[in-house]
């Protein structure tokens, strides 16, 4: 009979995802030949090799690849396990690591420890700030429990199976430009085509962000947008509008109340939502892990009834 170690499967499936010893040792905290060893004492275990050479590093082979299959299950059935063990407990301990975008870390991520500090003190959380695409491969493999990701009308995020998610909140695009800005006058909402000789800030490529200014632009406006200015950091973006260097399309969240450097209008030609959605594994989660995420839930439904209001 095979005896199979799940903290090696653990290794397994992290080298299945990230695909080099170098990923696995970057995530997980440890050094490459460490990793190396744990796999050499899996297939020591196994009794069979489950890598083989490609090029200067290796790969599963057909044996490997075939374990790694089996360790999802195994390592699902273990998290589940935990899970049903903690409830019956009844007294919720445990830990919960959590990520977002940076205004979701802000105003909900932030919030919502404060919350378990003073009410499930027994609770450990661990926050960071992450995109959802960063975040997908830790939910997979349970190195992460949580993320607050976004997505936009017209670019809907794809559900990877295996996940789960929930909308927290929905909330309007606002245009945001300099003070200065001639179309800042007024009060009344800028069309997305007056801006085709802006220079525009978003996200980083590759974000739902920076997807959602580029084809908002070429939609709305019929132009290739002048995105000159990426960060994932929402101050960043902000003054960089505030000195006059570029205007941007941001959600009210991401918004400071009342500032004069910043005129918010509304976008003319359509309304535009952001929904922030959380993202766990579709597994049984932990007591802990279901406590965080009605914390969340809570708090977002006091923004979303506070109705932000319009600037």
């Amino acid at each position: 009979m095979v005896a199979l170690d799940l903290r090696r499967l653990r290794f397994l499936r992290e080298f299945e995802e990230r695909g080099t010893l170098a990923a696995v040792a970057a995530a997980l905290g440890y050094s490459p030949s460490t990793v190396s060893q744990q796999l050499a004492l899996l297939e020591k275990d196994v009794g069979t090799p489950l890598l083989e050479k490609a090029g200067r590093g290796v790969r599963l082979n057909d044996a490997g690849r075939l374990l790694a299959g089996h360790a999802r299950v195994l390592l699902s059935a273990a998290e589940a396990a935990e899970a049903d063990l903690a409830a019956l407990g009844g007294d919720i301990r445990g830990t919960v690591r959590a990520g977002g975008l940076q205004s979701a870390a802000r105003r909900l991520l932030v919030p919502a420890v404060a919350r378990m500090r003073a009410e499930r003190p027994g609770v450990r959380v661990e926050i960071f700030e992450l995109e959802l695409e960063q975040a997908l491969p830790g939910l997979r493999l349970g190195t992460v429990d949580l993320v607050i990701g976004d997505e936009y009308d017209g670019h809907p995020r794809p559900r990877p199976a295996g996940m789960r998610f929930a909308v927290l909140l929905e909330e309007p695009l606002r245009v945001v430009l300099p003070a200065a800005h001639p179309l800042a006058g007024g009060g009344g909402p800028v069309a997305i085509a007056e801006l085709r000789d802006d220079v525009w800030t978003a996200s980083a490529e590759g974000t739902g962000h920076h997807a959602m200014v580029q084809g908002t632009c070429r939609a709305l406006g019929g132009y290739e947008p002048d995105v000159r200015h990426r960060s994932n950091d929402a101050d960043v973006q902000l003054e960089l509008v505030r000195v006059g260097a570029a205007v941007a399309l941001m959600p009210p969240l991401a918004l400071p109340p009342g500032d004069p450097a910043l005129a918010v209008r509304d976008l003319a030609e359509s309304t535009l939502r952001r929904r922030l959605v959380t993202v766990t594994r579709d597994t049984p989660p932990a007591p802990a892990l279901t406590a965080f995420h009605a914390a969340v839930q809570d708090l977002a439904a006091r923004v979303t009834a506070a109705a932000l209001p319009d600037r």
